[in-house]
């Protein structure tokens, strides 16, 4: 008679009952659990996308329209410490260039992300939304940070229809460790707003963190599925030598893809991307975690001398990039893989 494994147990508890205990989601993400039910869990999270996120692979442009931050997150390149980095802000038709490249490429998600700053005014934005959704009829992703809920409300009106607001971490005293002059309440407020306002809302976390644990990133999980977020963004921890935490160890890929999988399991119709980061740290198995949950694939169109000042991790800014030759490789992949890209808005569907 087979032993059935307590992660078996918990894995076959989640896809039954939907969720699970922040202890048992914790034994999860631990380093206790074999391989051979790691395999399975990716199994059941991969089934469960096919099922409710549907087979294809989304496909997203993102324009990187400012490096201008006046925080200083103790893990981040763009940091206000970081006075070596020449710091830049596009201009609206550089903007639309860019729009205008991911449209023609057939994409119809594109993602305006910038540091968080109050010199980015609200109105010069909502103006650039306006004239993009004029010129290309696509979905706008905002990902500005922490705003008032005004300015939220202008960019709903201008013609954006999704937020994302990584929370980063749940746990109070890790997020008051990693955000100095930061307060989680705020973020937690500002990410209500949006929900508030009609935004599909997406937030995220990162793993591998110092001082994180299996518990806190449980947590961050179960945060995650109790606000019903329809995009759920996780990444590694890469060291940036131009912040406070430049000596400490990378994140292993490994409980990245298990909070994937498990962030898949919690909430079935959610998207959730690849990461930037997360393809930069696994190399060859960029995307395995679309074998594991994951069901969206964001590709750069932010010009190369820009996209080389949004340092927000090292090996990024030098990285070079040419959106048709890794369309082309993502195609390779599907192939393979059975499933075809999707170039749609790719909205998020809840059940």
């Amino acid at each position: 008679m087979r032993v059935v494994s307590r992660a078996e147990c918990l894995i076959n508890k989640l896809c039954g009952r939907g969720s699970l205990s922040k202890k048992e989601l914790a034994y999860l993400l631990s380093r206790r659990i074999s391989s051979g039910d790691e395999r399975l869990l990716f199994r059941r999270a991969d089934s469960l996308r096919g099922s409710h996120a549907g087979g294809g692979i989304i496909v997203r442009g993102i324009v990187e329209f400012s490096n201008i931050c006046r925080n200083r997150c103790v893990y981040c390149g763009l940091n206000s410490g970081n006075v070596r980095l020449r710091r830049y802000c596009m201009t609206t038709e550089d903007i639309l260039a860019c729009a205008r490249a991911i449209y023609k490429s057939g994409i119809r998600s594109i993602v305006l992300q910038s540091g968080e700053s109050a010199s980015i005014r609200a109105e010069w934005l909502a103006e650039v939304i306006k004239r993009i959704k004029k010129l290309y009829p696509a979905a706008i992703t905002i990902s500005a940070g922490e705003r008032s809920r005004s300015d939220y409300a202008l960019w709903k009106k201008a013609g954006a229809d999704r937020y994302l607001l990584k929370i980063e971490t749940t746990c109070a005293d890790l997020y008051r460790r990693l955000h100095p002059g930061m307060k989680l309440k705020t973020r937690l407020l500002c990410l209500r707003a949006l929900k508030e306002l009609g935004y599909q809302t997406g937030s995220g976390c990162i793993t591998g963190l110092p001082g994180q644990t299996a518990e806190s990133i449980a947590q961050d999980l179960l945060f995650f599925r109790r606000s019903a977020m329809g995009m759920i963004s996780i990444g590694p921890f890469i060291p940036h030598p131009r912040t406070p935490l430049s000596a400490c160890a990378p994140a292993d890929t490994v409980p990245v893809l298990r909070a994937i999988a498990l962030a898949r399991l919690l909430n079935p119709c959610a998207h959730i991307p690849v990461t930037t980061a997360l393809r930069r740290s696994s190399g060859r198995e960029a995307y395995k975690a679309l074998e594991c949950g994951a069901n969206v694939v964001m590709f750069n169109f932010t010009p190369a001398v820009f996209r080389r000042l949004y340092d927000l991790y090292p090996g990024r800014s030098k990285a070079r990039f040419d959106a048709g030759r890794e369309l082309d490789v993502l195609r390779a992949y599907a192939a393979r893989a059975g499933r075809e890209l999707d170039f749609s808005r790719g909205d998020f569907q809840s059940e």
